[in-house]
């Protein structure tokens, strides 16, 4: 089988009022899509690549990185939602479309919805891979103990020991614990090579600073269940939510919630947070079938 056609290019975006270099993958012919990856720690273009590759025969797929996120160096902007809604504004201004799949995981899921309801006939689909609303430790402490939050991220964001306690939880052995935990279903698929690939996008210059907004949840798109549900109101194009049959239980819930509500259609998948990195095959086959 002939290897996709693949080429990167940088997109010459300008995002709160800062210019905002965007690298891309191209890869494949056909039907245009914009597929997004997660924001979390690890997040880099790179994950949406094997997707890509699997949808490559029918679709165009353009790969961004988010800004303050990838496996290079990041221009430092502030690291809040208003920013990720602006940035995919930049986007498709740059890169219009239309496009026939809009495709997001994670937090990405519902900063896209958001966008094609701002952007009416930019996307003929859109769909969802593991989407959450929620971060790491507002999901973890719950709402109760979201005074330490900020503080958390201060902290993070502190010249010399910010820098220092970065590197002590994104060290190598903390990112393997952390993707056998809940990133991939299958421990034997973290290898030390993925877990090498993993730790160098953690390295990369201003790293730490949308690692401790994710992380703190800084870039929640939304607040509670409530309003997640609320996102998916009326006037978007057909919208499609993989599930995984490994996601984290808390995680996995508002998945499901999202599904039982009727405003989108539910497939369920294998993997946990990161299937479409782990089981690319697998999502693509379930996005042709829907």
């Amino acid at each position: 089988m002939a290897e996709p056609r693949a080429a990167s290019r940088t997109l010459d975006l300008t995002v709160a009022r800062r210019r905002v270099p965007t690298p891309c993958e191209v890869i494949g012919e056909g039907e245009q899509a914009l597929l997004l990856p997660a924001l979390s720690s690890i997040s880099a273009r790179e994950e949406m690549v094997p997707l890509a590759r699997a949808l490559s025969d029918t679709h165009g797929c353009l790969v961004p990185d988010w800004p303050g996120f990838g496996a290079h160096d990041r221009v430092r902007v502030p690291m809040e939602p208003a920013t990720c809604h602006a940035f995919l504004d930049a986007l498709l201004a740059a890169a219009p479309g239309p496009y026939a799949l809009g495709i997001a995981a994670g937090h990405a899921a519902v900063y896209l919805v958001a966008a094609a309801r701002r952007h009416p006939g930019a996307f003929a689909r859109l769909v969802l891979v593991a989407p959450t609303w929620r971060g790491p430790l507002p999901t973890a402490m719950g709402p109760e103990r979201a005074h330490w939050f900020g503080r958390i991220r201060r902290a993070v964001e502190m010249p010399v020991l910010g820098e220092a306690l970065y590197r002590l939880n994104i060290s190598p052995p903390v990112i393997g614990r952390m993707m056998r935990a809940h990133v991939y279903a299958k421990p034997s698929h973290v290898t030390p090579a993925v877990v090498r690939a993993k730790h160098a996008v953690t390295r990369q210059r201003n790293g730490r600073f949308g690692t401790a907004a994710f992380v703190t949840g800084g870039l929640d798109p939304v607040l509670s269940r409530g309003d997640f549900l609320d996102a998916f109101r009326t006037g978007l194009p057909p919208v499609q939510v993989l599930r995984p049959d490994g996601a984290p239980r808390r995680s996995g819930a508002e998945m499901d919630a999202l599904i039982a509500s009727g405003r989108v259609s539910g497939t369920t998948i294998p993997g946990a947070l990161s299937p479409h990195e782990e089981y690319p095959a697998e999502v693509a086959r379930a996005i042709r079938a829907a």
